[in-house]
């Protein structure tokens, strides 16, 4: 007999993220080949889980097509070496379709329908640039359905700052400044490394080399640097190349295991899902789609914004960021908020990027006993937003000392 159960995440890792394009890391490299080593990578993590016990694989991608098409989850399972007994899906769900695999192989161990499960996503922006094989129907603006400017992200972000007039350029411009400094600081404190994946890559004279971190960080930037910035989406415009996600690729993969296989198998989670939940927005306003769908999570987990110890929130524009922060009045530099950066320093890979903010909560969680519940969120295109509140496993309830 099913039976319901608590959903647990086991383990993350994903590749190190390379620069989108021809001068990227990963030019040469398949879509599908850079989820296959996230696979084996946490398989190999994971050796006390046998492989055929998993129940499902799922694996997003945005522009499902060329090597990010064919079915992915059954694709790279079988490429990753896998029982072929292991079946798979592919999801889609835009910036959002790591963190939709995730919450589905959740619900579908917290009904007891799976004991295990295989969640990630996988985006080469470089090769499928951002709605490059899509055709959107010509009613979404011959009845106005959705404003033009609404598949234009940078678009959308500017209209965070003509509906907000509180939230400054200045403040987004630091808030981007300080996500490189953040993240440079994770590396050198060596926080990030232990969940990459290293990827052999070949570079554009044939010659081999070794993917081991983030490409295309800019640690040393400054408010000078970003002041001087053009703004792409709008003469005079707020939202710069330095305070939005640069295009990305790369692949996140997690282990998700029912109460029952916790215990049988001798896993130690490093967090427990309590809740999670999607919402729609004006697609031309995207960015606030956060802000309704975290309090829709925080109402089904009976908790408030108070209850947040920690946060990983995608920084897809920094302005989107600051919106919701704004709103639960919470300061931008609050250092419960993307302690070791984001996507500003480390890139967005679009369909990749949810179970990156999971992977970093859990090692945060870790190292902070005191902390209880940590909340993952983020944007997505067409005006949607996606959030999962977690428990840390390791609450001891005691204080920490200053």
């Amino acid at each position: 007999m099913a039976e319901i159960s608590d959903v647990y995440f086991v383990d993350g890792v994903r590749t190190p993220f390379g620069r989108a394009g021809e001068k990227g890391m990963y030019w040469n490299t398949r879509a599908d080949d850079l989820a296959v080593k996230a696979t084996i990578g946490l398989m190999e993590r994971n050796a006390a889980v046998p492989a055929d016990r998993i129940d499902d694989v799922a694996i997003a991608a945005t522009s499902q097509t060329g090597d990010q098409g064919l079915t992915l989850g059954r694709s790279v399972a079988i490429l990753a070496g896998l029982p072929q007994t292991v079946p798979g899906l592919a999801i889609e769900r835009m910036c959002a379709g790591a963190m939709t695999s995730v919450t589905t192989m959740g619900a579908s161990i917290g009904v007891g329908m799976y004991d295990l499960a295989i969640a990630g996503g996988v985006e080469h922006m470089g090769h499928h640039p951002i709605g490059s094989n899509a055709d959107p129907n010509p009613r979404f603006v011959a009845e106005k359905m959705v404003d033009p400017g609404a598949l234009n992200m940078g678009v959308t972000a500017e209209r965070i700052f003509d509906r907000f007039p509180h939230l400054t350029k200045e403040r987004s411009d630091r808030f981007g400044m300080l996500s490189q400094h953040k993240v440079q600081a994770a590396y050198d404190a060596g926080k990030l490394q232990p969940d990459l994946v290293p990827v052999a890559i070949k570079g554009a004279d044939g010659a081999w080399g070794l993917a081991t971190e983030d490409e295309g960080r800019r640690p040393q930037t400054t408010m000078e640097d970003l002041a001087a910035l053009k703004t792409p989406f709008r003469p005079h415009g707020r939202v710069t190349a330095g305070t939005s996600s640069p295009l990305t690729d790369g692949a996140t993969m997690s282990l998700l295991a029912g109460g029952g296989a916790v215990k049988e198998l001798g896993l130690t989670p490093k967090m427990r899902m309590v809740s999670f939940a999607y919402a729609g927005v004006q697609p031309e306003i995207m960015g606030i789609g956060p802000i309704p769908s975290t309090e829709k999570a925080l109402k089904k987990a009976g908790l408030t914004i108070d209850d947040i110890g920690l946060f990983e929130l995608n920084e897809a524009f920094a302005i989107q960021v600051i919106s919701l922060l704004d709103h639960f009045g919470i300061a931008d530099d609050d250092p419960r908020v993307n302690q070791w950066g984001g996507a500003i320093a480390v890139g967005h890979p679009l369909a990749a990027t949810g179970v990156r903010l999971m992977i970093q909560l859990a090692a945060q969680f870790a190292e902070r006993p005191d902390v209880r519940y940590g909340l993952t969120a983020m944007c997505v295109g067409l005006g949607q937003g996606g959030s999962v509140i977690w428990e840390n496993p390791f609450f001891d309830g005691k204080k920490r000392k200053k």
